[in-house]
């Protein structure tokens, strides 16, 4: 039973952690998904997984209890997503509104957004070039 915990937790290995990984994605997108409550940017990495990022400012979800919602919910999503594509740094951006959502609004939203990112990601693999 422990080994079942163990493989659905959300530990440091699924987490943008420092600084420098955030900037990786930010700084150049291979894709990313947009919608009026939340932006979601991508960036193929040579890690084992795909890795999430949360950036929920208070600026536009005043309340603690909200954020922490929409982080969880957010880590939620994430965990269960299958890892058949190839593994990818995840940068989710909350904007105005989004923390007046419930769960079940914000849910769907994720959804959406994850396979568009997963449609755009696709069409930039690592190793096929589109520019030259």
């Amino acid at each position: 039973m422990a080994s079942s915990i163990a493989d659905h937790n959300f530990g440091s290995t699924k987490r943008l952690l420092n600084a420098k990984d955030y900037s990786r994605v930010f700084d150049d997108p291979d894709a990313r998904a947009s919608h009026r409550n939340l932006l979601l940017l991508a960036k193929h990495n040579d890690k084992t997984g795909h890795r999430l990022g949360l950036v929920i400012a208070k600026k536009h979800v005043r309340l603690a209890v909200d954020r922490n919602r929409i982080k969880r919910l957010a880590r939620e999503f994430f965990r269960t997503q299958p890892g058949t594509e190839s593994p990818m740094d995840v940068v989710l951006l909350a904007r105005g509104g989004v923390g007046k959502l419930d769960n079940a609004e914000l849910s769907s939203i994720l959804q959406l957004q994850w396979q568009k990112l997963i449609r755009h990601t696709t069409k930039t693999e690592p190793g096929t070039s589109q520019d030259s």
